[in-house]
């Protein structure tokens, strides 16, 4: 007697309009939290985003969910700036790339959030800082190696950079700020082309000291 096979459940795929929704839901929330903040009221989100409060939840069951979502979205979108910047021929000129691109999704309004409001060690969390963390220390190994890059700098200090650069933090008004970033990041970054003409006080930042921060 021939044991029958088990039915295969096929599971359905989500709609196109319940993934756009879910994407505006995200969209709105990066924009609210760099404004004014983790706190901003989930509502004002949702109404941002032009979904009803049901959506929302339904997509994102509490806050912690929904900037978890928030955070691993803007680091995906970093490490794809970053696998980008590898495919420029001029290592440096990657560098520069990744790092304009990385002022631009404002990590410096969205890094807090990881240590101050949900568990750092969720695995999607994980799995997004260190595919970005591996490609920015590629980024800065090729312009090291090219000669570009002056030695004595780690990822921390990068990063670091670019995120005091790209303030204002959340919860200020002052977003005209904004017109200034990628100047000011400009100067910074010419400030690591080798050879350096000055010699930095203190040790390279690693990354490790950086999750300490």
């Amino acid at each position: 007697m021939q044991t029958a096979t088990p039915v295969q459940r096929k599971v359905p795929r989500p709609r196109a309009d319940a993934l756009r929704n879910r994407e505006r839901i995200v969209t709105a929330a990066q924009e609210m939290f760099v404004e004014h903040g983790a706190g901003v009221p989930l509502d004002e989100i949702a109404r941002r985003a032009g979904v009803g409060n049901a959506t929302l939840y339904r997509n994102f069951p509490d806050r912690d969910a929904l900037v978890r979502e928030v955070v691993c979205t803007v680091m995906d979108r970093t490490s794809e700036a970053a696998e980008r910047a590898l495919a420029e021929g001029d290592a440096f000129a990657a560098l520069e790339r990744f790092a304009h691109s990385a002022a631009d999704e404002r990590i410096s309004a969205l890094c807090p959030m990881v240590s101050s409001t949900f568990d750092q060690h969720h695995p999607d969390l994980e799995a997004a800082r260190t595919r970005v963390e591996h490609l920015v220390e590629e980024v800065m190994t090729r312009a090291k190696s090219a000669g570009q890059l002056r030695p004595d700098v780690g990822v921390g200090d990068l990063l670091i950079g670019v995120a005091q650069i790209s303030r204002p933090p959340a919860g200020t008004d002052c977003l005209v700020a904004d017109r200034f970033v990628h100047r000011h990041l400009q100067l910074f970054l010419d400030g690591l082309r080798a050879p350096a003409h000055t010699v930095l006080p203190g040790t390279a930042i690693t990354l490790e000291e950086l999750r300490q921060c």
